[in-house]
């Protein structure tokens, strides 16, 4: 039960602070006059550390200790709290968040590992659940509380309260969680392939949000994406060699698994991009002008159509197949995201409701099964592995994701105003060519369904990974390790 407790509190409490930061970044850039288009890295810099740990933090956790990593996941995460609330400057609040994605992704890795290792058979299942749930109703809830604490006590009062809930987690898992680890893993980390996901990641999105102001040629975007394909081929370099590889490059020959995986990435980078997009459209002046808490209300609608859509996933499935259910996924999105890019500055809040609601259903329907697929589609002694690309996937999307359209929102709202648009022109013209762009990605992961295939999965998938899907539509997972190398 300690375990249980801790573990579903914390996911909770990461999943609520992560969905509510993009409602609070026009608070915090009016409080420390930093551009929205800079704080967009408070976004995505939370990504992109989190994509460069998931794995590694799962990994330590395994080799030293599952509880004692979780551990210093909460203090790392109450550190980062405390360094945003503290920041007078918008640099505090994005190494802040930085710091809080490799926080987060370790207490969601060994998090999971721990009430998987600490229960078993039903009692397993129903943990997962719950824990599922938690996720859920913190990712839902978070824009919410965020906005209202922004409209009372200040963006700050987010990260403290946070903060305290997070620091209470500490003396129940002391006392309540046991220890447990993999004897059977190989001892050695793969620190080297930690910093060269970061070194893929860093120098490309600096590429895409910059490019435009810079110059597709100019030395500096040139350099970055020299950077990102160095580190790419230093990256599978590394993987070939070491004895536990973060990516075991051979999955990639799986096109079941590569396309689920692809499909992850662009479900979780869509989901995450338009928020981040809506959140500062609903709250600007010049466009609906909402404070932060009417901002997070609004976003409700989406996060119900997420929580509700869930537990449907199954019987969908059962019924029509992975294949249709993916697909049928994709199409809602994109045909919402066509929507959505006949924005005007005629448009009120009412307008947005439906094709947001059909954007979060559709995710839903295709993140769920892509999920379980990424971990049926492999032997079961590769599930581990799977699951550590699927999570990767998630924070690689959103972070690619969220700078594009940052970029996108930015670059053609400023065009459009020196051309001579009013304001709220140029910003339903900067949220219309967003939709677009992410409309064409939605439409491209309906060809990836064909990677799918029709007898995809080698083996049936269990109540089990279903939950497990199921819980990481809020997030991201990391499947127990198999019943014989748990102590």
């Amino acid at each position: 039960m300690g375990a249980l407790i801790a573990t579903c509190v914390t996911a909770l409490v990461v999943n609520a602070n992560t969905s509510a930061v993009s409602i609070l970044i026009p608070a915090i850039s009016a409080d420390t006059g930093t551009p929205t288009s800079t704080l967009q890295w408070a976004v995505t810099g939370y990504s992109l550390v989190g994509a460069a740990v998931i794995v590694t933090s799962g990994s330590l956790g395994d080799v030293f200790g599952r509880r004692k990593i979780f551990l210093w996941g909460i203090l790392l995460f109450i550190a980062s709290c405390a360094l945003i609330a503290l920041s007078q400057e918008g640099l505090g609040v994005i190494l802040g968040r930085c710091i809080q994605g490799a926080a987060g992704a370790t207490i969601l890795a060994c998090g999971m590992s721990l009430i998987s290792a600490s229960n078993t058979g039903k009692a397993q299942l129903r943990a997962v659940t719950l824990w599922g749930a938690a996720s859920a109703v913190g990712a839902a809830a978070g824009p919410l509380v965020g906005g209202l604490l922004a409209s009372t006590l200040g963006w700050q009062g987010l990260f403290w309260i946070d903060a305290a809930i997070a620091a209470a987690c500490i003396p129940v898992t002391l006392a309540a969680v046991a220890e447990s680890n993999d004897p059977t893993r190989p001892k050695s980390i793969d620190f080297a392939g930690t910093v060269l996901i970061a070194l893929i990641l860093a120098p490309l999105i600096f590429a895409l949000t910059e490019g435009s102001a810079w110059g597709w040629l100019s030395w500096r975007t040139i350099l970055c994406f020299a950077i990102t394909i160095a580190a790419t081929i230093g990256f599978v370099v590394v993987e070939r060699r070491i004895a536990a590889p973060m990516l075991d490059l051979r999955l990639l020959t799986n096109k079941v698994l590569v396309g689920a995986t692809l499909s992850i990435l662009l479900g979780a980078g869509t989901i995450n991009a338009i928020m981040y997009v809506v959140s500062l459209y609903f709250q600007d002046p010049s466009a609906l002008g909402m404070d932060s808490f009417q901002a997070g209300l609004a976003t409700l609608p989406v996060a119900a159509a997420a929580v509700v859509i869930a537990p449907l996933i199954t019987p969908i499935v059962g019924r029509i197949g992975a294949r249709t259910t993916i697909t049928v996924g994709f199409l809602a999105m994109t045909v919402s995201l066509v929507v959505l890019a006949f924005v005007t500055e005629q448009w009120s809040y009412g307008m947005f409701v439906l094709p947001l609601v059909a954007l979060a259903a559709g995710m839903g329907l295709q993140n769920g099964p892509c999920s379980s697929l990424s971990t049926s589609s492999v032997e079961p002694r590769e599930v581990g592995a799977a699951s550590g690309l699927s999570n990767m996937a998630r924070y690689v999307g959103s972070a690619v994701m969220t700078a594009i359209v940052a970029s996108v929102y930015a670059g053609v709202t400023a065009r459009r105003e020196d051309a001579g648009l009013s304001d709220s022109a140029a910003l339903a013209a900067g949220f219309s060519w967003s939709s677009i762009s992410m409309a064409i990605w939605c439409a491209l992961g309906v060809a990836l369904v064909v990677l799918v295939g029709r007898n995809s999965g080698k083996g049936r998938t269990g109540e089990l990974e279903v939950a497990q899907a199921t819980a990481s539509i809020s997030h991201t997972i990391t499947p127990p390790a198999p019943a014989s190398s748990r102590r």
